[in-house]
């Protein structure tokens, strides 16, 4: 991160603007320092011959009623005034981040109304918050930075609310959360580094801004009391006199707005460096309102199951608020997986594949919301695990391997070290060891010269070595299901051929389950056992893969296998394509999904929804019509030959 902000750092300084914000805000902190122990005697020295004195050349701003130098006060004044706006910002900083990451921290049900606070908090100004603290915290320098920095707080909390709700649903974070990794870690760790620039932008504006609400408060009689004195007491004990002797309220006068100005403009300055407008970066994102969970609206055949079932779903449901009432994506979807067991899961975009693996990995956080009859992994229900104990189950026996392998990393840490965390927290290894282990695991996914590459960030690695460091982040301990969602979709054919065959290696080692998402129907048929179609938030056809060619018997399935092109296939014909267009989540038709699409569709898919049939033989199909499905004469395909086929 350093190295990629000096550059620009330097560049801002050379600008004229940037210049002066740096000398200025380094002119306040050598006086900050240096002025009470060289001045101080001259500043406190109290000569009655000389009250109320003007400019003169033995004192450059004239003196006060007590005939004290109001030159060398100001200059002393420097440090409490910069000592006090230091500690008030302070103050706002944490209290903004713990008001801010609250959602995270407490979750959605209990940081809402935290959020809801920050946001009615906002809407007041600053210095009418401090004011209102000030007189709850009483007078004095005491309660000065305490109101002034609670009421700096909410916009900092806004800023940081704003800026993690970015980040929140990253594959990362979503990894550590899977890796069982706590909030307050996940935050401390994994959040905090990738918003720490805007942080510090904001934290030096607000510096400045501190400074300015002091001297008002101190102005006002509410702040530093004598014998104290800082800017803001100066400027209010020489405004009586203003239109006598200017030079008493003038001079902190001054110094307030070259301090302020030199603060903001520093912060401007750093914000153009860092890419950032730090005046609009505090826009936050309004919290939504939860939606009660949608109840299960139809059921699905008990799922098969045996001692060696690793995963076992049945009847989920999954529902999220949208813009005109709850929509579930999810309805009704059951599976089981075996150890050792390949199952994948195709279907086009929205039929609810990645969200039916996020709920496995209990990423779906409110106000989303999960049901099933049964949601049981390595025989534990997940619905009924305590947080500690889910972490505990999921980051040591589940794997994910998200799509984009890119932003499966933090770009803030190196990649041996989020490799090592699931050890330090898991397996209770130290640094070293942990370290040690995240080499081992690289080295095992054939990453070359590992302990180099541990030491790398993620964007030193090419796409096909961050999906593999991916997957010797799920080694890290000792999984039992790999749930890997689109993971070759990024990468050229060459590497997903190496990616699936490192998967498929993984399994026939370690006899782990496997469940993959694709979009390529192709890749799931040479690489899995079992083939579950989905169709809008349902299975609508569970069968071997080996059968899926021959045996496939649901609409749907045929026309997903016909659209796939060929080598062989006339480049003079139009490629095969399924008329229509999935439908919205929350547009749904009744009965059968797919029946507008469908050319067997009659008067009874439309009116109800076609349960699974078992055919006997372990292949479900959800379809009326399966009897008059004729597969002589279906459309030919051909099996493509070499695009994620493991040999």
């Amino acid at each position: 991160m350093t190295s990629r902000v000096t550059p620009h750092v330097l560049r801002v300084l050379r600008t004229p603007v940037g210049a002066c914000a740096v000398a200025l805000v380094a002119a306040v902190l050598i006086l900050a320092v240096l002025a009470p122990p060289l001045w101080s005697v001259d500043a406190n020295a109290v000569d009655t011959s000389q009250i109320l004195q003007g400019a003169s050349t033995q004192h450059w701003m004239g003196t006060d009623r007590l005939g004290r130098d109001i030159f060398f006060r100001v200059l002393v004044a420097t440090r409490l005034s910069v000592q006090l706006a230091a500690l008030a910002t302070a103050i706002g900083v944490v209290a903004g981040l713990l008001l801010g990451t609250a959602p995270l921290l407490l979750g959605t049900r209990w940081g809402r109304p935290v959020t809801a606070v920050v946001n009615v908090a906002v809407a007041f100004p600053g210095l009418l918050l401090a004011l209102f603290f000030a007189v709850i915290f009483g007078v004095g320098s005491t309660g000065a930075v305490l109101a002034i920095g609670l009421a700096s707080a909410p916009g900092c909390a806004r800023l940081t609310h704003a800026l993690i709700s970015g980040i929140a649903g990253r594959d990362f974070i979503a990894a550590a959360r899977v890796a069982g990794v706590g909030r307050v870690r996940v935050v401390l760790r994994h959040v905090l580094p990738n918003i720490g620039e805007p942080l510090i932008v904001n934290a030096t504006i607000m510096a400045g801004t501190s400074l300015l609400a002091f001297a008002g408060l101190s102005f006002l009689g509410l702040g530093v009391q004598a014998p104290d004195y800082d800017w803001g007491r100066m400027l209010g004990d020489g405004l009586s006199a203003i239109y006598v002797h200017p030079f008493a309220a003038l001079a902190p006068g001054v110094a307030v707005v070259m301090a302020g100005l030199a603060f903001n403009l520093f912060g401007e300055a750093l914000a153009r460096a860092v890419g950032l407008d730090a005046r609009t970066a505090a826009v936050s994102r309004g919290a939504r309102t939860p939606l009660p969970a949608a109840p299960p609206s139809d059921k699905s055949p008990a799922v098969r199951s045996s001692s060696d079932t690793v995963l076992c779903v049945e009847n989920l449901h999954i529902s999220v608020p949208g813009p005109c009432g709850l929509v579930t994506p999810v309805r009704g979807v059951s599976f089981a997986l075996r150890r050792g067991e390949a199952v994948g899961v195709v279907g086009e975009s929205g039929s609810g594949k990645s969200l039916t693996a996020m709920a496995i990995a209990q990423l779906v956080e409110e106000p989303g919301s999960v049901s099933a009859d049964r949601l049981a992994f390595m025989g534990e229900d997940l619905q009924r695990l305590s947080p500690r104990s889910l972490r505990r189950l999921l980051g040591t026996s589940l794997a994910m391997v998200f799509q984009d392998p890119m932003t499966s990393f933090n770009p803030a840490q190196r990649v041996g070290r989020q490799l090592a965390e699931v050890a330090e927290v898991h397996q209770e290894l130290d640094r070293a060891k942990a370290l040690a282990r995240a080499v081992d695991r690289l080295r095992a996914v054939r990453i070359p010269g590992p302990e180099r590459r541990a030491g790398q960030y993620p964007h030193e690695f090419s796409g096909g070595m961050r999906q593999r460091a991916v997957i010797g982040m799920g080694l890290m301990g000792s999984p039992a299901l790999i749930v890997a969602d689109e993971p070759t979709t990024a990468l050229d054919m060459t590497v997903q051929r190496q990616v699936l065959r490192l998967l498929a290696e993984v399994r026939e080692a370690d006899d782990v389950a496997l469940l993959l998402i694709s979009h390529d129907i192709t890749v799931v048929e040479q690489n899995c056992d079992r083939v579950l179609v989905m169709y809008a938030g349902r299975i609508v056809e569970d069968l071997a893969a080996k059968d899926l060619r021959t045996q496939a018997r649901h609409p749907y399935t045929q026309a997903l296998l016909a659209a796939v092109p060929s080598m062989t296939m006339d480049r003079d014909q139009p490629l095969v394509s399924i008329p229509g267009s999935p439908f919205s989540p929350a547009d749904v038709p009744g009965g059968c999904a797919f029946a507008p699409r469908c050319p067997l569709a009659d008067e009874k898919c439309a009116d109800a929804v076609p349960p699974p049939v078992d055919d006997g033989h372990g292949q479900l199909t959800a379809c009326w019509h399966t009897d008059l499905t004729d597969r002589s004469d279906r459309p030919q395909t051909h099996r493509m030959q070499g695009v994620g086929e493991t040999q």
